[in-house]
């Protein structure tokens, strides 16, 4: 091994590199204060790592970018922890990156001769935001499409380029597979090599400048108290390395990673929210209309990073103490505490926010039922929301919106009432015992049923006669049987309706088969059959609209509300 070293050593010089690093002098000793560069460093690579192997998996297309994510997150092994490891560490490289800004800016580390370490040190949050925005937009969801649509049409209203630089980030008028594929190119690329080379900078010119003590020791002090970054100082590095990873773990298990929305959906409405590091400005448009959103929105990042840029150059006496900085400090503190308060406003409106909570959960039962398909039956080649297209009775939901809903459904249907529960024994006793009920036949001409009079265990069994009809496979047979018997020797049923699936013309619908798939799709076919309501019926025929198969589906589905639960 000894030998492999040195000629390692002969050819690249390593062992000198290490040693500059390793040796590097402390003034005024180690101390936990300076370890948020690498802890900085940790989060930063540990985002690359994460990011590359999230690339080994996703698809950067509109088509199969939902899918692929959805396949990491619940079909590759660990893959959920991985991608909550990448989405949670941009958090934390925002916190991490913020602290270390403000700890410089306390100390006065920016001043003379660090100037220009500070400018790339600003230059370098700038990226992590657009790391963040960005990737916000890769797994092609509702959150992600929606929230970004707000950044680029924000870029829209810069003056003079506003719309090219709109249509340059979009791949031109509208949001599609080119502009998923340019922010996947600005996010694994361009940003990347732009932050790799800001770092390099970072680093070469903190090492040219050296650590900054505190304002409060002499230089006497610092040298006596001077030692190398090996050992103490790397050891405390590591600990804050292993204390960041540790806490991302710990948050990554309990949020069970990332969340994923349900696939982007142009055509539909969704209340996006950026994450929290961005809600400041979203919150702050909330307060502005028309021309001043646009100035405000564009206005805001410019002072901001203004601000923040012209510190070290408006700062410029010799002094580090904080007391005599108050001034500086105070404007800069004044930034932080609109920032916060604009985001602690904007959580908070939600939390109270009623209607957005309700509708942020359906948006959440919407997502899972995606992922759900997505895991048990694929996604089609269409990707995005045609996984929804899997689902059982999507056919038939589809048939059932575009011309049974309007009138068997909500409180403007004019006719019976068709729901989850239909043609169960609960709902065939409440329509024997109130037939005319709004629910049932109340809202049609064929409300001249009596109701049932029967008592006890002879209604009982009428109603398994009837639930038996349905084909259910839950049947009580020797109920059903005494069913039969009460049918014909002890009520007035057998006066108006058949029980054969055979006999025409009698008063009521033969109720032979009421209720399997084959009976309604017949009915639904013609209704106005002699089986059933002849040329009283008021529901138009469906013979001619609706193909066999179509009617089938339709069938199906109403016969699966049977055994669901009533709402």
């Amino acid at each position: 091994m000894k030998t492999i070293l040195d000629w390692l050593d002969d050819r690249t010089g390593y062992r000198q590199i290490v040693r500059g690093f390793l040796d590097e002098p402390i003034p005024g000793g180690a101390s936990f204060a300076y370890v948020f560069g690498s802890a900085l460093t940790f989060a930063l690579v540990l985002q690359f790592v994460t990011g590359i192997f999230l690339a080994v998996y996703y698809s950067p297309s509109t088509s199969a970018a939902w899918a692929s994510v959805a396949y990491i997150e619940d079909q590759v092994p660990l893959g959920w922890f991985v991608r909550g490891l990448h989405h949670h560490g941009a958090s934390a490289l925002i916190i991490i990156a913020g602290l270390h800004m403000l700890q410089t800016a306390v100390w006065g580390a920016y001043k003379r001769p660090r100037e220009l370490n500070w400018i790339v040190g600003v230059l370098m949050m700038a990226l992590l935001l657009a790391f963040a925005l960005t990737g916000y937009l890769l797994p092609w969801d509702q959150t992600g499409y929606w929230a970004t649509q707000v950044a680029t049409q924000i870029a829209g209203a810069t003056p003079l380029m506003g719309q090219q630089l709109q249509e340059l980030i979009q791949g031109g008028n509208e949001y599609g597979n080119l502009t998923l594929t340019r922010f996947y190119a600005i996010h694994v690329f361009i940003l990347p090599a732009a932050m790799i080379a800001l770092f390099v900078l970072h680093l070469y010119l903190f090492r040219r400048h050296g650590v900054t003590p505190k304002w409060n020791k002499s230089k006497q002090e610092l040298e006596r108290r001077q030692e190398p970054f090996w050992p103490a100082q790397l050891f405390r590095d590591v600990v804050a390395m292993a204390v960041v990873f540790a806490v991302l773990v710990g948050v990554n298990v309990y949020s069970h990673g990332a969340s994923l929305d349900a696939p982007a959906d142009p055509s539909s409405s969704f209340d996006a929210r950026p994450e929290w590091y961005l809600r400041a400005p979203f919150q702050m448009l909330q307060y502005f209309s028309g021309v001043m959103e646009d100035i405000a929105a564009l206005g805001a990042p410019v002072v901001i990073g203004a601000v923040l840029i012209a510190l070290p150059f408006v700062d410029r006496g010799p002094d580090r103490n904080p007391r005599k900085r108050l001034p500086y400090l105070g404007a800069l503190a004044a930034v932080l505490g609109v920032v916060g308060a604009l985001t602690v406003v904007s959580i908070v409106q939600d939390a109270g926010d009623d209607e957005y909570q309700e509708r942020l959960a359906k948006a959440a039962e919407s997502a899972e039922e995606a992922r759900r398909l997505a895991r048990e039956k694929g996604v089609p080649p269409a990707g995005g929301t045609a996984v929804f297209t899997m689902a059982e009775h999507y056919e038939a939901k589809t048939l059932w919106s575009q011309h049974c809903e309007s009138c068997h459904a909500g409180d403007e249907r004019e006719a019976p009432k068709i729901e989850p529960g239909y043609n169960s024994r609960a709902w065939i006793a409440d329509f024997l015992r109130a037939p005319n009920d709004a629910r049932f036949f109340g809202l049609t001409d064929h409300s001249g049923m009596d109701p049932v009079e029967l008592e006890g265990e002879e209604f009982d069994a009428i109603v398994e006669l009837v639930y038996a009809e349905t084909g259910a496979d839950d049947v009580d047979e020797e109920l059903a049987e005494l069913g039969r018997e009460v049918f014909t020797d002890s009520s007035d049923c057998w006066q108006c309706h058949s029980i054969d699936g055979e006999t025409e013309g009698d008063l009521g619908p033969n109720l032979g088969g009421r209720g399997t798939a084959e009976m309604l799709a017949d009915f639904i076919a013609e209704p106005g059959h002699d089986l059933w309501f002849g040329s009283d019926a008021e529901m138009p025929a469906f013979y001619d609209t609706l193909s066999a198969d179509d009617r089938r589906h339709l069938a199906e589905w109403i016969v699966h509300l049977r055994d669901a639960e009533p709402e």
